[in-house]
Order: C-alpha cells, then structure tokens, then sequence
C-alpha cells in the first residue's frame, strides 16, 4: 500500500516580539487605571481591587519568556490591548494567506516539489480569518498549486487532524502530495486585560507537505506509521464569537467573545486524555514510550508538557527528548507541535521513532507517529 511520508516543513515567524516584562508593564498600566478609575468603589468594598500580573508568575505559570506577535504596539497600549491589523481589500492578499504563503514556500523548498504538483491543501487552524471563501483556496491560487483546498478548525489540534486526513488521501490514492498550512494570530482571540491568561498565546504559521513515498525525492523524509484521533467535549477551553453575534444582539467584545479557560481543569483532564491517546496508538503499532527518540508535544504548558512526556516515556524527559519552544514562541495553537517538529528533528538518526501530539479545545487530541526514513 502506498505510504505518506513527510519531506518538507516551513515556519512564518512575524517580526515583532513581545518579552514578558514588556507585557506586565503594560497589564499593570491597565490595572492601576482602571483601580483608579474605580476608587471609590474598591473603598466601599463594592469591587475587588484588580491585581498586578509578574514576570515570576507568568514563568512559573507556563514557562513562557516571551512571544512573537503580528502588532506589538496595540497589545502593548493599555488603552487598546489588542492587535491592529489593516483591514484588506477583497483583491489584496489576507493577512492569513499572506503568512500562509512565506511557510508554504519553505516547505515546498524543503520537500523539492513546484506549487503546481501539490493536489490538495488544507489550511488548518484555531481561527480562520473569514467564513467564505476558503482562506486554503485563496493559498491554493496564490501558489499557484493544483487539485483542491479546504479549511478546517479543531482548535489546537488542527494540524494533527489535518495530517490524518491528508494521510489517508493519500493512501486512498487520490492525491499524491498534499500541502498543511497552520496560519495562527492567537493574539487576536486573546484577552489581554485577563490576569490568567494574558500572556499565553503568541502568532505563527507552519506548513507541512506529506507526498505519497512513491514519488517523494527529498533526502530527508518521515514516514507516517500511523495517526490516532480522539474528541471528547468540554467547555473548559471556550471561545463563543461567531456569525450568529449580530441576530443575537450579543456584544462583540464581551470577553467570552475571546479565549477562556479554566486552566487547572483542563491540566487535570487533558493530561491523563493525552498520554492514554498515545500510549494507546503505540501499543497498536506493537511499539512502547521507550522505543521513541522524540516527542513533538503541543507548546501550550511547560509543566502539560512535562507530565505527558514522563507518562508516555516512563521517565522525566531529557530536553531533546521532549523539546521546548513555548518559552519563545508561546502558544502558537495548532502550528505549536509542528515548530517544534520544524526546529528539532534533523539530528535524529535513520530508524529513529518520534510523535507529532497536538491538544486543546474540544477537548480534542491527535496523534501522529512518525520514523525516520
């Protein structure tokens, strides 16, 4: 049967990053403004007396140092705190095609396959820019790639989900190269007046191309041994903004319009959910933690992270076992795996074993199991 293999891999960073004393000190801005602005209140004991954010707590937290983001100066204006992105004319590129493309073209690069040989692309991420049309078949003219194109949302585990179905495509044998492309501005569902959760998101894109290996010239190449999904509902993870806001008449920037979460819930459920996915999808394969040389884990907790590595391996995780990129990029939703996978797989050795494990919302999970061709 024909097999899909990974041959190329592409990241977008934008140019502006935010440090995490950056981001305090325009939270804290906010704070005493709005304390001020609520004196009396807070006096009175009508309203509680917001607090400052650290830069000890948001490492302690999460183990996030910094983040890269598509506008800095909006989210850093206390009176704003939120991105600024120019609205774009219907013939100009969207700014997620726009992202799309720069990792698109790394990864065909890499892969050595022309746009035009690409048969399916699938733009897969937490946030689409616009309903209609396709911001995958805007890409798909954009490069100039054939076949066709679709968008998908599964939250943080888009790119997972989209790996199994472009995967089995092309085992199917309908498609012979296919094309991912994880476009996330997270700082524009973030609430960065919340305490809790300002500082966890940053924006990237990735892009990945999967080729049938009966075609596939790249000198580096994983091959797909298998892909595991699991959903299981949750409204821990929450973002309600949609196109039913106008007709009922519900505010468009009331918070739970934005990302929410209850964070300790979902660290108690999620990790157990995880490790049993991919301990599981091993065990099918005939395969165990210990026989893996890496874990691409979702970038979304450093201490998430930790637990599921020591349950899927049966030890702490040595760092370039289970590699950290969170403490720069942040959680970059669905393109978090994969730019882990992107920056730290060329050392691994022909026959080495790795997953690819996404995880988020939904609650939602994906699991991608991967040897070094």
């Amino acid at each position: 049967m024909t097999q899909a293999v990974i041959t190329g891999t592409g990241l977008y960073t934008p140019e502006h990053a935010i440090d995490n004393a950056a981001l305090v000190a325009a939270f804290n801005a906010w704070v005493d403004a709005e304390n001020a602005r609520h004196a009396e209140a807070i006096a009175a004991g009508e309203r509680e007396a917001l607090l400052h954010s650290s830069t000890e707590f948001i490492v302690k937290a999460s183990g996030i140092h910094s983040r890269y983001v598509m506008d800095a100066e909006g989210i850093l204006d206390p009176e704003r705190m939120r991105p600024r992105l120019a609205p774009r004319g219907n013939d100009e590129p969207s700014h997620q095609c726009e992202m799309g493309l720069a990792a698109a073209r790394q990864a065909l690069d890499a892969a050595g396959v022309a746009a035009g040989e690409i048969d399916l692309v699938i733009v897969a991420c937490s946030n689409l820019e616009r309903p209609y049309p396709a911001v995958a078949v805007e890409l798909q003219a954009a490069l100039g790639a054939g076949g066709y194109a679709f968008d998908m949302n599964v939250a943080c585990s888009s790119a997972t989900f989209a790996i199994e179905t472009a995967a089995n495509a092309i085992r199917a044998g309908s498609v012979r190269r296919a094309l991912i492309v994880d476009p996330e501005i997270c700082s524009a569902h973030l609430n960065f007046r919340d305490r809790d959760s300002h500082f966890i998101f940053g924006d990237a894109c990735t892009a990945l191309v999967l080729e049938s290996d009966e075609v596939a010239t790249a000198e580096e190449r994983f091959e797909i041994l298998g892909t595991r999904l699991v959903t299981r509902f949750s409204n821990a993870i929450r973002n309600n903004a949609g196109f039913l806001d106008r007709v009922t008449d519900s505010d468009p920037l009331a918070t739970d319009r934005l990302f929410v979460q209850e964070g300790r819930r979902v660290f108690k459920e999620v990790c157990p959910l995880v490790a049993a996915l991919i301990t599981d999808h091993l065990a099918s394969l005939e395969l165990a933690g210990e026989d893996l040389a890496r874990l691409w884990l979702h970038q979304a907790n450093r201490h998430m992270n930790d637990l599921i590595a020591r349950r899927v391996l049966g030890h702490a995780p040595e760092p370039d076992q289970a590699p950290i990129i969170l403490d720069r990029y942040a959680n970059t939703s669905s393109a978090g795996s994969i730019i882990a996978f992107h920056l730290h797989r060329h050392d691994l050795a022909p026959d080495a074993l790795g997953v690819v494990c996404s995880f988020g919302a939904g609650y939602s999970a994906g699991s991608v199991v991967v040897r070094r061709q």
